[in-house]
């Protein structure tokens, strides 16, 4: 017990250094990792209302947000790419399911090399290396693996070792992008920053369920007001705006 007590202490710390120091003004933001880009940008527009509120941001794979978030690290508001991770969060006593919302919707792609000949998901079988979120921590993965067992293909996949575990959609992309697997199930807002990949399928919807980012305000950051300040900005008509820009879909 005191070996898991101080590892959960070392966690913390690196935790800390990763985001700075929290003050009292600072708003912790933990957001999963395919909201990146639009989301600094929003943090931008949000800055130029009220310059002296400070986001301090950590991004990554939902299930490990959320983890970090019952385990203690500080988080005003929680960004989550399904529904799971940020129930989960409200179950254990972190915010309360009234103030849940819905950031944005997204599309599940398929992204590799150019010229690779991919019709549907029972191509897939005839490739070598396929990389997807883990299932168990990240949306992206989750989604894949329903995608891919609605279309009849998973169990031979895994079966023959051709899915490679990323800890997040990011990392997923990052190993299509640099040739390292021949393709990688990411959203396609991630697909669209691809340098190299292209998007060679896109999954059907009636798949897989439909990927939306629930948003809430946890008990702590509803008690200062820069956070529910930040909360109310991330449904305003510009971040609207900025997230369409990035690809997202903002309508129901």
């Amino acid at each position: 017990m005191k070996m898991r007590k101080m590892l959960f202490a070392a966690v913390l710390s690196v935790f800390f250094l990763a985001t700075g120091f929290a003050h009292a003004g600072d708003i912790s933001l933990s957001a999963a990792a395919s909201t990146k880009d639009a989301m600094m940008e929003i943090i931008k527009g949000f800055n130029t209302m009220q310059p002296d509120a400070k986001v301090l941001t950590n991004f990554g794979a939902s299930g490990a947000l959320a983890k970090q978030a019952v385990q203690g690290a500080p988080t005003d508001i929680f960004l989550s790419a399904n529904d799971k991770w940020l129930d989960f969060v409200v179950k254990e006593g972190k915010a309360d399911v009234k103030n849940k919302g819905v950031f944005a919707y997204n599309k599940l792609v398929f992204s590799g090399k150019k010229g690779t000949s991919i019709k549907s998901l029972a191509d897939l079988t005839g490739l070598q290396r396929i990389a997807i979120g883990t299932p168990a921590s990240v949306p992206a993965g989750e989604y894949a693996e329903q995608a891919m067992r609605a279309a009849g293909v998973y169990e031979e996949l895994q079966k023959a070792n051709k899915l490679v575990m990323a800890q997040d959609v990011r990392q997923a992309l990052l190993y299509a992008d640099r040739g390292e697997v021949d393709g990688a199930f990411v959203y396609q807002t991630d697909a669209m920053l691809a340098k190299e990949a292209v998007i060679l399928l896109v999954v059907p919807d009636n798949l897989y369920d439909r990927v939306s980012y629930p948003m809430i305000i946890t008990t702590a950051g509803e008690a200062k007001a820069e956070a529910k300040a930040f909360y109310s900005y991330l449904s305003s008509p510009e971040s609207q705006g900025i997230l369409k820009k990035f690809g997202f879909v903002t309508e129901k």
